[in-house]
């Protein structure tokens, strides 16, 4: 198996090189390309075809988010890495919207680019533990304050169990025969789920399991295959 081939893009020449050096550490990367904004990413991508490519949020030109929508537009096999100091839900689910299959913060990146990169390219996503952190402890604060049910006692088991197992990547075909039931049934779970919780794509799914902490901190959910 060759190496992940992964491209780079920061407007901070100092983020480029650590990147790289740390990622280049590891003897199975390499880095075949930087870029210094968005549109110089998608360029790139366009040109050599990344394995994974590691996006920074707020770039000139063309930030990260519109860079990642439409390299993952133009391919599927190129996997997306956000770098961001942003720990925002609105940015993580714009993110995921994209096309993202990782979420890493800049303060961590140090020691979470690695697993990152490693985990979608092996078709996973990757959020920082961070943001999964803040994300479910948001989550709870609202429920509190508004007084509500935990919208996931909606669920039955069984679709608890799907739930996981869609955010975690597994794909129609492999829950029914982990479950030992057919396509079309775990079909109908998966639409009582979206009905039940409101969710109008993979990306909100994934969200929401996140702020739950049913994948939260775990470096291997993914958001493609479903």
């Amino acid at each position: 198996m060759g190496k992940v081939r992964i491209l780079i893009a920061d407007d901070h020449a100092i983020i480029r090189r650590g990147l790289k050096t740390l990622l280049e550490h590891e003897a199975d990367f390499e880095v075949i390309g930087e870029a210094a904004d968005g549109r110089g990413a998608v360029e790139l991508a366009r040109r050599d075809a990344p394995d994974v490519a590691v996006l920074d949020i707020g770039m000139p030109n063309l930030n990260g988010i519109e860079a990642a929508r439409q390299i993952s537009k133009e391919s599927n096999s190129v996997q997306i890495v956000m770098l961001t100091v942003h720990s925002d839900e609105c940015y993580l689910l714009s993110a995921l919207k994209a096309g993202a299959c990782g979420y890493v913060l800049k303060s961590s990146a140090e020691f979470e680019a690695v697993e990152a990169v490693r985990a979608v390219s092996r078709g996973k996503t990757f959020f920082s533990p961070k943001v999964s952190k803040i994300l479910a402890e948001d989550y709870i604060r609202q429920l509190e304050k508004r007084e509500i049910q935990d919208s996931y006692d909606l669920l039955s088991s069984r679709e608890r169990q799907i739930l996981q197992m869609l955010a975690e990547g597994q794909s129609n075909k492999d829950i029914a025969s982990i479950l030992n039931i057919s396509p079309t049934t775990v079909m109908c779970h998966r639409q009582h789920i979206f009905q039940k919780l409101d969710f109008h794509g993979l990306a909100d799914l994934i969200l929401y399991a996140v702020r739950k902490g049913v994948v939260a901190s775990l470096g291997g959910v993914a958001i493609h295959g479903a």
